[in-house]
Formats: structure tokens, sequence, C-alpha cells
């Protein structure tokens, strides 16, 4: 493992010491292109001598935005070989979201993968006074452009391949390890998305420690798919690869990820439990949709299987018929099940970025998925804690891995210290002196405990911890991880705190639900249309009815509603990485909070779309609400 103190650095290790050996994966055109570690550092050198003659020096900033392509990540590793930093954008962004990162991260250069990303720019080229240039990967439909800051990437290359690159590696040796490598914004649950500076020594630290407790190897695969604005892209797809040498492959497309996903078949898969979530409901999708037999025995293996990790985890003694049964569902479920869906390589799969329901969890254990919890956050460059092969369940996230520390603080809070802790939100030196206690101990915000053993426990967002009237604890996520393991809900909403009993919003999935609808002959036209069918509140009603039975008392849910519109990131419902935003969501749906308690059967509400561009529109609904069973 290269010792090197910056990213770049350990780059120009591999290039050395793994010449040869593949660094980087695309899928094009259906078939794969390989990149080995020599490629990929030439690839990166070209681009920084280029972007260097463009004016790009220390502590300058550029920002990627599309879909993960190799040249993106290139664009990052480049800026920070001439000592600037990387700040990676959500792809799918709105232009106003897009402008205020942007010019909150003075951003000099923007690398866009296709002309999708490049008209969302030039629509708030003049937000980004400070903007030098706007570089493409795709030049399709580009050609009749005469923007003059608009550059391909080629030509960049290019002029690097011209430039005096005799004191480039001196130059790439000398950055030192507190220079700032990433900048990745919050997600923004509670206000404005804040600038997180991430080093060199946070980055290449917190990889270091993943790979001291996991087993990754130089000829594993990862696939890169995640948003490269998540910290945890940059974590586990580019620094974790670079230092151990393992490949990271491309997909050819986010509508191909899942035929892509199985013909790789990664041996490390990390993904945040919306993913898990999907995935599951397309298994007890096409286990419904099975023949009779079929489905018997599926669910047959699939009872089997999780009470055999129900006594593996409780230590109970498994009896001969328990092994013959785990033995015959491998060949017959598990195997074939894992298989279709990318998983049959995979030594370690990991989530993390928020809660995963202790169902999801257990299903993909059972099923032979060496699935496990990962603590972190931006601000901690994306890991704090992660659990053993051997400890995982889903009520703990592990322990703190070796070089980082985690205690519990009076008010229940996680605090955290460690080398890669962020060295500050950029720009608001306020905010910085307020997420530390004793100034070491980073306030993560989340409530937690930590047992005799050193597991740690998320109980929920430390701010969202309630009770009821009657002083019952009311934990939100607890309820609403339950309501998503139904096949049938995409997501939920649960109120509570200061209040006589739990009520929920929910949405439906709508491709699972609409095929449901399809097999009972039941037309629809949209969203809105299928939510509010009375077949289909039955069909949710008796999903919260058994979900019910499995929540203690207090926190079952008495009433609730079907939302006419999936909760989304453009309307400001969540974030880009599907965090509720809860004080939003409370305001805007304040009508229907009202109504919940007031005892009201339907409720008038007017749901805001957010267009692409910024555009606002409305719809009125009229929405019933139902009471529990």
């Amino acid at each position: 493992m290269s010792d090197a103190q910056s990213i770049p650095a350990a780059v120009l290790d591999n290039a050395k010491n793994r010449s040869d050996k593949p660094a980087m994966r695309e899928k094009f055109h259906g078939i794969w292109q390989t990149y080995t570690w020599a490629d990929y550092e030439a690839e990166v050198r070209h681009f920084a001598l280029g972007l260097k003659s463009m004016g790009f020096g220390l502590g300058d900033k550029l920002s990627v935005i599309g879909d993960n392509r190799p040249r993106l990540y290139w664009a990052q590793i480049a800026a920070q070989a001439l000592g600037g930093a990387a700040v990676p954008v959500f792809q799918d962004s709105i232009a106003s979201e897009l402008a205020y990162v942007l010019a909150d991260a003075d951003t000099s250069f923007v690398v866009t993968e296709d002309q999708e990303q490049v008209d969302k720019i030039l629509s708030i080229i003049d937000q980004l006074p400070g903007l030098k240039g706007i570089i493409y990967d795709d030049g399709r439909g580009l050609g009749e452009y005469e923007e003059p800051l608009l550059k391909s990437f080629d030509s960049i290359q290019e002029l690097g391949k011209s430039a005096d690159s005799a004191s480039y590696e001196s130059d790439v040796r000398a950055i030192t390890s507190d220079t700032i490598a990433y900048m990745c914004y919050t997600s923004g649950t509670t206000g404005r998305p804040k600038g997180v500076m991430l080093s060199h020594s946070n980055m290449l630290c917190v990889g270091r420690a993943f790979t001291a407790v996991e087993d990754v190897r130089e000829t594993d695969d990862f696939i890169s798919y995640l948003p490269m604005a998540w910290v945890g892209d940059a974590t586990y797809s580019v620094v974790t690869s670079i230092l151990t040498g393992a490949s990271t492959n491309c997909p050819e497309s986010p509508e191909t990820l899942q035929r892509d996903l199985r013909e790789l078949g990664p041996t490390g898969l990390i993904a945040a439990p919306r993913v898990w979530e999907s995935i599951l409901s397309e298994i007890q999708v096409k286990a419904e949709d099975l023949s009779g037999i079929k489905r018997a025995v599926f669910n047959k293996f699939k009872d089997a299987a999780i009470e055999y990790r129900r006594k593996e985890e409780e230590g109970e003694t498994l009896s001969g018929g328990d092994k013959f049964m785990q033995f015959l569902g491998e060949y017959l479920v598990y195997a074939p099940v894992r298989d279709q869906f990318g998983l049959r390589r995979s030594r370690w799969a990991l989530t993390g970025g928020a809660p995963l329901g202790p169902d999801t969890f257990r299903f993909f254990r059972a099923f032979g998925v060496n699935l496990k919890q990962v603590y972190g956050s931006t601000e901690i460059s994306g890991l704090g804690s992660i659990q053993s092969n051997t400890n995982a369940n889903p009520d703990t996230v592990g322990k703190a891995c070796d070089g980082i520390q985690v205690r519990i603080a009076e008010s229940g809070e996680v605090l955290v210290k460690s080398d890669g802790v962020f060295k500050g939100y950029y720009k608001n030196e306020e905010a910085t002196k307020d997420a530390f206690v004793d100034g070491e101990w980073f306030k993560t915000g989340d409530a937690g405990v930590l047992d005799p053993d050193g597991e740690l426990t998320i109980i929920d967002r430390a701010k969202d911890v309630g009770k009821l009237t009657d002083g019952s604890a009311f934990a939100p996520q607890f309820v609403e991880n339950k309501l998503k393991y139904s096949a049938y809900i995409s997501e939920a909403i649960s109120f509570g705190h200061e209040r006589p009993h739990v009520c929920a919003m929910i949405a439906i999935d709508f491709n699972t639900v609409g095929k449901w609808a399809e097999r009972k002959a039941l037309p629809y036209t949209n969203y809105l249309d299928l939510a509010q069918k009375d077949e289909v509140r039955q069909l949710i009603s008796d999903e919260v009815t058994r979900i019910n039975r499995t929540l203690p008392d207090a926190l079952q849910i008495k009433r609730f509603l079907l939302l006419g519109k999936d909760f989304d990131a453009d309307d400001a419902e969540i974030t880009r990485t599907r965090k509720l935003r809860r004080g939003y969501i409370a305001e805007h749906y304040a009508g229907v909070i009202d109504a919940f308690y007031g005892g009201q059967d339907a409720v008038d509400l007017r749901a805001e779309v957010t267009f692409e561009d910024g555009r606002k529109s409305h719809v009125d609904m009229r929405l019933s609400i139902q009471d529990a069973a």
C-alpha cells in the first residue's frame, strides 16, 4: 500500500508499481474498456498540465457534474495534482442548486459529462463571475455552441501533452498532506448546504483505516455508480481503489446499471439503504409473480434462512434439519438470487448514509450477502465505524475503526475524533466552531449509545428524537424503516413528537404498486390516480396493519395518508441523498398534520412541482386520511 502523502502522489506510485494492472474500466457500446494504472496516471498528468496552462493552480476549485465517467474522476485527481480541490456536485441538481454550490465554492473550472450538463451551467453562467472554463467529455450536440469558455476534454489534454512536464512529478510529491483535496457539500437537511473541506490527510487516513479492517485486494473489482458528490464515492471508489490497486468500473449508464452489475459481479459493493430497499422490493415482486409451487419453495427457504440467521445471532444450537435446509436453499434459492443482482462474487457489501431497516438487513444476511453497516458522515470523511463479518446485526453500526475515537456526550449525541475529521466549513468559521466540542470532538448530530463492547448504535438524528404526550420515546426513523420494508412503500415520514399517537404520510412505490394494479386489471393514469384508488388504499392499509404488529403499542400508526406524489429532491422535500427534510415537510404539509390530529377524513393539498430549469408549478388534490385497523 502506498505511503504517499497526497492522492495524486499515490497514483504516481501505482503507475510505477502496478503499471500493467487494471485501474479502471468503462462500459461503452456494450464493451468494457480497460485502463491500466499507467494509463490512469498519463490521463491525469496530461489533463493536469492542460489545466495549468489554462491558469488553474494552487487553491483553485474544479467541479465535476455528470454520471460516473473515468474522465470526471481523472479531472478531480488532476486538480489535486496542481494543489487545487475537487468539488463534485450532484448530476441531477437543478440550476438554482448548482448556482449556489458553484458560486459558494468559488469554482473556476467545471468539467461536465455532456450537453445536458453544459446547458445547466450556461443557464447560470451570469451568476458565476469567477468561472474560467467549462469543459465537456461528450461533445455530441455541442458543435454549434459559441460560448468562448467552452472547451473539450480532448483539447485540454492536447495542451497538456505539449506542455513542459519536467517538474510535474516533483510538484505532485511536494503537495502537503494538509492541502484540501475535496470539498464535498452537506446534504442540507436543515438549511443551505455547507462546503466541507477535506484534506489529503483526512481522506488517506480514512482509506487506510478502512483497508485495515476490511478485506480489500489488489485484484478486487468495485462498481462506481454512487453520486460523485457523495463523500462515500470519493472514500471507497477513489481513495480505497488507489491505496490498494483495486479496479473501479463505470457502468454504461444508470439505466444499464443492473445489467452491468450482474455482468461484472463486483467483489465489494457499497450502496445507500434506498438501493437495498429497491433490490428487496424487486425480489419480493418477482417472487409474487412466480407460479404457485415456485413461490411456495421461495417462501419456504426464505423463512428458513431468516430463522437460521436468527438462531446464529442469538447463539442457539442449529439442528441437522436447519443445516440441511441452508445447504439445499443455497443451491435452489440463495445463490440464484445473489447472481441475479450481481452479488455472486461479493465478499462484503456495505450500507451507509442513513439507517437501514432491520428486516431488510436480516433478509440480505440470510441470503448469504455479507452485508454490513458502516457509519460515517461527510465531516469525518465518510467513515467512523464498521461492523465485523462475524458480528453484524441490524441494531448497531459496529466498532470505531483503528485511529478513530467515538464517545457519547451527556446529551446522547455521538462525538467523533480522528485524523479523518474535516478541516472546517468553507468560508463559515462560526459553523465550524459550533461543530466541535472542546475544539477537537466533532458533533455528528446523531443520537446514539455505546455498549460495553464498544459497539455503536445510532438511534436517530438527535434533533428528531422526541416523545409522545404520554412520555413514550419516539424515534421517527424507527417507524419509517418498518414501513419501507414493504415492497409497496417507497418513502414515509412519521409524526408523533408531543402528540398523542403516531401518524404517517406514505408515498407508494409507483413501479411495484403499478405492477400489482396491472395484475388486478386495475386501470390508472398517473401516480395520483393510482395512489387514490380504493383498492390501493386498502392494499397499503393491510401493509400498515401488518407492520403495526411489529411495533410497540405506543409507536403503532393510528392514522395515515397516501401522498399524490413521491417526495422529490427538486421540490426540496428530500436531499439529493434521499434524506427527509423534516422541517420543510412539516411546514409545507402543516395542513395534513393538523388534519391527522383534528380527526378529519380528508384534506385539500396543493403540491408544488419544480422543473429542472427552476420553474415551478402546482397540482391541487384532495387526499383521504385513513384510520389504521
